[in-house]
């Protein structure tokens, strides 16, 4: 086949794919995909899991403890969501996105039986249930020793809790989704520790403490082991370092010290001691109580990227952009912006989408910037700019906010007014309010 052909089968799979619903637009329930995996013959079975689930955090997790796993030589693979720029960053082999080919022949192998599903039930399989099919399916069929999945959204009814993992990783969990998952911390805490097995181990991120009794409750219910941040492990130690943070990190067997972790903010070396834990509670009954090799983690974390994530994209004026989309997630980015950068002059560009908590996003961003120009990302979910002007005005003030149509506009305004202060190794600009604002700033800047 020409590459021209190849093409043309990729953006048709793609086009197929993102065609079926969403699962926010269906009744919560993992009938369907079960369903799908008997027909498959469960591949999900076929190797160990580590799941996660949370509110903030979960991708740059599952990026470490991906790490983690191969520098222990490993096979692995990785299932995240949502993608910044292409469907295939979601299912991962060995740290790389599956090619264009396997993705259509990974379609192509499912489609049957997905199609069989579809016409026993009133609805069809969503966009998620599908991607969370071929993930599963490729996992098998590489097949991997271990997969690392994230979680949708919640975690009881979520696609991918088809599986009994060895490990559950709960994130920090906040307020997101409220209208899919409850507005309280602990509804939201109830739903995500469905993840949560018989005879598992659930390594648990600091939590309101709401949230942290629900899911100490369904650890003792299905007696799984727990392991807590703040008491099993955590971060012993953070300093500032160029290009990142210098950690140590307790362990559930012992310490890790002097290790680069190339990701800003208090927030990533929490994520890193988590991941580490989750690394150490899936280690095999035989490999003994000892600690992790403590070279093979530093080697792991030193070489962890995650995309999105106060991912430096230029320089000079520095411009930075993050994927925060709820007002938790924002605080934690406000505060990593605060501690781990110097910067003189902060510009803002922001495009959220409609069902978020606008206010909430906006509000741990206006001690930070000093202008913040308004705009709409790629999604036909994001809010207007008028829209966002207007709230966006209610928090900074009018004189500070500005609009523009286009992101690319809103982008080239950010800069004019970052330099204005003429001191350019002091000035920034951050985009940030999505993950596909995240996604089209990265592609406009670095024309990924």
């Amino acid at each position: 086949m020409s590459d021209t052909g190849a093409d043309e089968r990729y953006a048709r799979v793609i086009a197929e794919i993102s065609a079926r619903g969403v699962e926010t637009d269906i009744d919560p329930t993992t009938e369907r995909v079960r369903e799908l995996m008997d027909l498959l013959g469960e591949p999900q079975r076929g190797y160990r899991v580590i799941h996660l689930t949370g509110t903030n955090g979960k991708t740059s997790t599952a990026r470490m403890v991906d790490a983690l796993l191969r520098e222990r030589q490993l096979r692995v693979g990785r299932y995240t969501s949502p993608h910044l720029r292409t469907m295939r960053e979601r299912i991962v082999i060995d740290g790389e996105p599956i090619s264009e080919r396997r993705f259509v022949e990974a379609w192509e192998d499912i489609r049957p039986y997905v199609e069989m599903v579809d016409a026993g039930s009133d609805v069809r399989l969503s966009f998620f249930e599908v991607l969370t099919a071929m993930a599963y399916a490729v996992f098998a069929d590489t097949p991997v020793d271990v997969a690392v999945v994230e979680v949708g959204m919640g975690g009881t009814w979520d696609a991918t809790n088809v599986v009994d993992a060895d490990v559950a990783v709960v994130t920090p969990i906040s307020v997101d989704h409220a209208e899919f998952l409850g507005d309280t911390v602990d509804a939201i805490a109830e739903e995500k520790s469905g993840i949560i097995k018989p005879g598992s181990i659930a390594v648990l991120a600091q939590q309101p403490l709401p949230a942290a009794e629900v899911l100490l409750r369904r650890a003792a219910e299905v007696g799984a082991r727990v392991a807590r941040e703040g008491l099993e492990f955590g971060v012993a130690h953070r300093d500032l370092a160029v290009g990142g943070q210098q950690v140590v990190l307790k362990g559930l067997r012992g310490a890790y010290e002097n290790l680069f972790l190339p990701l800003f903010g208090a927030h990533q070396a929490a994520n890193a001691a988590v991941a580490v834990a989750a690394v150490e509670a899936f280690a095999a009954p035989g490999e003994g109580d000892d600690r992790l090799d403590p070279d093979l983690v530093a080697a792991a974390l030193a070489a962890t990227t995650s995309p999105g994530r106060l991912e430096v994209v230029r320089t000079s004026p520095t411009v930075l952009v993050d994927a925060a989309h709820n007002p938790a997630g924002m605080a934690a980015t406000a505060a990593a912006v605060d501690t781990d950068f110097g910067f003189t002059r902060l510009v803002g560009v922001l495009a959220v989408m409609a069902d978020k908590d606008v206010e909430g996003i906006l509000e741990p961003l206006e001690p930070l910037l000093d202008e913040v120009v308004v705009t709409r990302n790629s999604s036909p979910r994001s809010l207007a700019p008028e829209e966002l002007r207007a709230a966006a005005a209610a928090v900074f003030g009018p004189d500070r906010v500005h609009a523009e149509p286009r992101l690319d506009d809103a982008i080239v305004t950010a800069l004019a007014l970052a330099e204005e202060s003429g001191e350019p190794s002091g000035a920034g600009v951050l985009i940030t309010g999505s993950v596909v604002t995240a996604g089209d700033a990265a592609h406009l800047i670095k024309g990924e």
